[in-house]
């Protein structure tokens, strides 16, 4: 099982010098070092391509979705029945949730993305608490005769920031593509600076310089929402790994059995943020493809929309 090291002496062992640190303390500076890493470790190298164990989790994870796309696929009955009847079930109800909230014009255009990302994602989360996941890999023995575990053959995919980071940035650019494809550049541009509604005289004057001093924060928002949304996914599933952990060693004979609702409530966590992190990328799209309609420019609007 997983084993969670205690923070202080990890802290002491990296900030003392080696010549300061008893052999006493270098075993439980060690044994400290068991647990779940801030960073993914490199499993083995394909060449120049190091390949790190959380890129190894999210292959495992892609194959296991197109292993089942593939079956549901296999033989479709106009009347679903099991494996067809759970997928369709699970992926028209995560349409008509994100209809519900981008429109059928938009979500016929990105539900290829913001399903995938959706089940990705839970998928990822839940295989990540999977017995073994972190626990299975290369080590070495203690002097005690425990077993050292340093690298770990698989770990939690979106508990490392590479994936969710990569994940941002795929959205962002894909954000950018849409935005344009709806406003074109200059309406992009106006879509952020550009006052809301017609004032006439100074406060006409008044609205403009506040709608730009508006619009820079706005630009500071969207450059920074990748960095938000990766950081918000990889610290609740990292810190809920390492929950877990803490569980299973704070008594040590019943480490089978305090985990338990603690494991359940992150199979809850996998899903809510597999959730949020699908919802906050689906209304940062509607708010910059949607449009306000003013006299005249209804139709134009609407062939955005198409």
């Amino acid at each position: 099982m997983r084993r969670l090291p205690s923070i202080l002496p990890a802290l002491l062992g990296g900030l003392l010098p080696v010549s300061a640190i008893a052999a006493g303390t270098s075993e439980a500076a060690e044994h400290a070092e068991q647990g779940l890493s801030a960073s993914s470790q490199i499993v083995f190298n394909l060449g120049p391509l190091a390949v790190t164990n959380s890129m190894l989790i999210t292959v495992l994870v892609t194959v296991v979705l197109v292993v089942f796309a593939q079956l549901v696929s296999r033989g479709v009955k106009p009347v679903p029945s099991g494996l067809q009847n759970f997928a369709e079930w699970a992926v028209e109800s995560m349409y008509n949730f994100l209809a519900e909230i981008l429109g059928e014009g938009l979500i016929k255009k990105t539900f290829w993305f913001f399903g995938s990302l959706f089940f990705f994602i839970l998928v990822t989360n839940w295989i990540g608490l999977i017995p073994g996941v972190g626990t299975i890999g290369y080590g070495h023995d203690l002097p005690n005769g425990e077993f050292h575990l340093t690298t770990p053959l698989l770990r939690g995919g979106n508990a490392d920031l590479n994936v969710t980071s990569a994940m941002s940035v795929l959205f962002f650019v894909l954000w950018t593509v849409w935005a344009l494809q709806a406003n074109g550049p200059i309406g992009f541009i106006k879509h952020i600076f550009a006052p809301k509604g017609k004032t006439p005289g100074f406060m006409g004057i008044f609205m403009i310089l506040v709608f730009l001093f508006v619009g820079v924060l706005e630009t500071v928002s969207i450059v920074f929402r990748p960095i938000s949304l990766s950081f918000r996914l990889y610290g609740n599933v990292f810190a809920g790994e390492n929950i877990l952990e803490a569980m299973m060693n704070l008594v040590p004979w019943l480490s089978w059995l305090i985990p338990l609702p603690f494991y359940f409530l992150e199979l809850l966590v996998g899903l809510v943020q597999a959730l949020v992190f699908t919802l906050l990328t689906a209304v940062f799209t509607l708010l910059i493809c949607e449009h306000e309609h003013e006299p005249g420019e209804g139709d134009q609007d609407g062939a955005h929309h198409h």
